[in-house]
């Protein structure tokens, strides 16, 4: 994990003049940022504004059809798997097995990261509010809880750039605040979010804001 200062250290990731057109229609266009260590942007824009796009767009599951995305200084063609493996990305739905357990979807999760720890998933779990849910199937949880399981693989994941996409889903106040403080402690150890919500998110430290209205 990356410690430095976002101040004083290059972008981790920038975004260059981006464009993206889905089914023909231009969703945004002229698009740049910057996102630096310890830094959470978040994007905003009224329903249908490319904020979802965007995401895929930068997790490498949409197109862009103009622009250049930059990771550490090199173009993006040149280090794709590079920064492919530094990144996560949680999309707006929970993505998880329905007919496993909790910690059988974070045992697979965390295959993909090299993490063989049971005491670590369970303490996963704990942290966003599953303890005792372990060993039920994911679906006869309800929406906020599966929400949990995805999210529960913030607490261990070693990648410095999170794309999370409507974090705070279905998710009750408890839930909220124990997400926000994974945001807050994975930024203060010089990890980057970007992230679409609507909960307000003023109070984090690093919070920047991106709007995707006025982008065409």
């Amino acid at each position: 994990m990356i410690k430095t200062s976002a101040k004083s250290t290059p972008a981790l990731l920038s975004a260059r003049k981006l464009a993206c057109e889905r089914d023909e229609r231009l969703l945004f266009s002229n698009l740049s940022f910057d996102l630096h260590a310890g830094e959470l942007l978040q994007l905003e824009g009224p329903n249908g504004a490319g904020k979802t796009s965007l995401m895929r767009l930068l997790a490498g599951l949409l197109p862009f059809s103009e622009g250049e995305l930059v990771w550490q200084g090199q173009p993006i063609d040149t280090c794709r798997e590079a920064f492919y493996q530094s990144m996560l990305f949680i999309g707006h739905l929970a993505g998880i097995k329905a007919e496993l357990t909790p910690l059988e979807n974070l045992h697979w999760f965390a295959a993909l990261e090299g993490i063989n720890d049971e005491a670590l998933l369970e303490q996963a779990l704990r942290q966003v509010g599953l303890s005792g849910y372990e060993d039920h199937p994911c679906h006869q949880l309800s929406a906020g809880q599966k929400r949990r399981v995805a999210l529960a693989r913030l607490t261990f994941t070693q990648r410095p750039v999170w794309l999370l996409d409507e974090p705070f889903t279905a998710l009750d106040k408890a839930a909220v605040a124990a997400v926000e403080q994974l945001l807050i402690a994975h930024s203060q150890a010089g990890g980057a979010v970007i992230l679409t919500s609507h909960h307000a998110l003023e109070e984090l430290p690093g919070l920047k804001k991106l709007s995707l209205g006025d982008l065409l």
